[in-house]
């Protein structure tokens, strides 16, 4: 794999390759003169990579590419908001695969952790090379050895950006609690599919035109089941889920407003973001 401005090939598969899928996604919508999301370093990525991002994931659907761009607004947003409150605090990212949010909300300060699995830390070092305040750290998100390399000091947040749904809901539950207990103060902020999305994904029906079928999603969460996240432990003091930013058009101005308010209907939506507090 190749560095610097060279182009670099990237051969994954599975979940691991998912990481692929979202940085096309972001960059789809990052090249758009009206994007909601600026993302140069997503489109920089997506040029240096030898891999065929269309033959596999499809052409750009603008509809598609404008949900993952405000979904990760929303991560940024809390980031951001964390930030402002602990400036020299750290971020710990949990299989963010190629995510660069760290060029989008860096104040210049903080310190970043990346935990990823062995194959995608490989590829995360070889095409963003860790710096003087961020490092890749090569382990798996379950195995919480990962804790004792945090530096909790100035606050921590710790995010889970298309992960837990991958994970069996033992798995789940284990690695919320295992955050509340080790960073008293501190916060994750999450996304989940709902119960039919990750019902559809173990049934092999979430498929594109092109034939690429989405990984199995085990752990499902509809928007109505956000309370029961308090229950993995008790030093877990709030809940909530955050609002997804107004987007272009009708669907992301209108409908997906409606859709976060809505009782009857907000189970529907694809994904949900929140986040756990902990005391």
């Amino acid at each position: 794999m190749a560095s610097g401005g060279e182009s670099a090939g990237v051969r994954l598969s599975g979940v691991p390759e998912t990481l692929l899928w979202n940085l096309y996604q972001r960059a789809c919508e990052a090249r758009r003169p009206d994007a909601v999301l600026a993302d140069p370093k997503a489109v920089e990525l997506v040029e240096r990579i030898d891999y065929p991002f269309e033959e596999t994931f499809g052409p750009p659907n603008p509809l598609l590419a404008q949900g993952q761009a405000l979904r990760v607004r929303t991560f940024d947003a809390a980031v951001r908001a964390f930030l402002d409150a602990h400036p020299d605090g750290t971020v710990v990212a949990l299989a963010e695969g190629l995510e660069t949010q760290f060029w989008r909300v860096d104040n210049g300060r903080a310190r970043w952790l990346c935990v990823e699995l062995p194959e995608t830390a490989e590829v995360r070092r070889a095409l963003l090379p860790d710096g003087d305040r961020r490092r890749t750290l090569a382990r798996s998100a379950l195995e919480l050895s990962w804790c004792e390399e945090v530096d909790t000091r100035h606050g921590v947040l710790v995010t889970a950006q298309g992960l837990l749904m991958y994970l069996r809901p033992g798995e789940v539950r284990e690695l919320i609690a295992g955050c509340a207990e080790r960073f008293p103060g501190g916060a994750l902020v999450f996304d989940a599919v709902p119960r039919w999305f990750s019902e559809r994904t173990l049934r092999g029906q979430m498929r594109t035109a092109q034939g690429y079928q989405s990984p199995p999603m085990p752990w499902g969460l509809n928007a109505g089941e956000l309370p029961k996240v308090s229950t993995a432990h008790p030093a877990i003091t709030e809940v909530r889920e955050l609002a997804l930013p107004r987007g272009r058009g009708a669907y992301y101005g209108v409908v997906a407003p409606l859709l976060h308010r809505l009782p009857a209907v907000r189970n529907l939506r694809p994904t949900l973001t929140a986040v756990a507090r902990f005391g």
